[in-house]
């Protein structure tokens, strides 16, 4: 892995852990020159209830391993976990982190400027792959969609620069995504597919997976297949 530039930062629609998207994650995984070691994520889906996170870990354990990834669940479930020593150090031990679906409001609020956040932001900086999925994948952008306001957008993490995602995209009404016109006049709004990424590496965009992305820029609109590279400018 080379330790001085930037890794990969995954924006997935929906779909994760099963098994439509493990072509789109072995490409993932194949980006790393050194042993894979993932760690899942799932903090998103604590507002769903009990176990809900837990069982969303285990998914990932599994479907990760198929892969041939060495990996680890971490339970960052509150806030407090969040500014944990010992989870950011298993985060900061692994060069690959996965964010599962559920809130974004959740998981957002959870992660902002907590020692976790820091160090998944350093493996990032070592070449390392942060990669989410739905609400996993809204956050790590420079916006938020505000669901279900299509039309604002609110501040993110920024791993991802200049965009903020829409996931399961082939799964909404067309009405709904239409709503994303008036935001795209502020902010760059891609609409992911599931099993598709939105990957931003070697400050290049491009698309993966079984679907397509489609980049809402002011009044314009532009669909992007897999293997193709996309241009975001405002």
């Amino acid at each position: 892995m080379n330790s001085t530039s930037p890794g990969a930062v995954a924006l997935v629609g929906s779909g994760e852990f099963l098994p439509p998207i493990e072509p789109l994650d072995s490409l993932l995984v194949e980006r790393l020159h050194e042993t894979p070691r993932v760690v899942v994520l799932p903090t998103a889906s604590v507002p769903d209830g009990p176990g809900v996170p837990e069982r969303w870990a285990k998914m990932g354990v599994e479907h990760f391993t198929r892969l041939g990834a060495k990996v680890e669940p971490v339970l960052l479930l509150t806030r407090a976990d969040a500014e944990s020593a010992d989870l950011a150090a298993q985060i900061a031990a692994a060069n690959f982190v996965y964010f599962s679906g559920g809130k974004p409001q959740y998981l957002l609020a959870t992660l902002r400027e907590s020692v976790c956040w820091q160090a998944i932001q350093r493996v990032y900086a070592a070449g390392g792959v942060v990669a989410g999925c739905s609400a996993g994948a809204m956050v790590l952008g420079a916006g938020m969609v505000d669901f279900p306001r299509l039309w604002r957008t609110v501040p993110a993490l920024g791993l991802a620069p200049d965009v903020a995602v829409i996931p399961h995209f082939d799964e909404l009404p067309r009405m709904l995504t239409g709503l994303a016109r008036p935001a795209a006049r502020r902010t760059v709004i891609a609409g992911v597919d599931g099993s598709t990424a939105l990957i931003y590496a070697n400050q290049q965009w491009s698309v993966q997976g079984r679907g397509t992305v489609t980049i809402f820029i002011g009044q314009g609109k532009r669909v992007y297949h897999a293997g193709e590279s996309v241009t975001i400018e405002r």
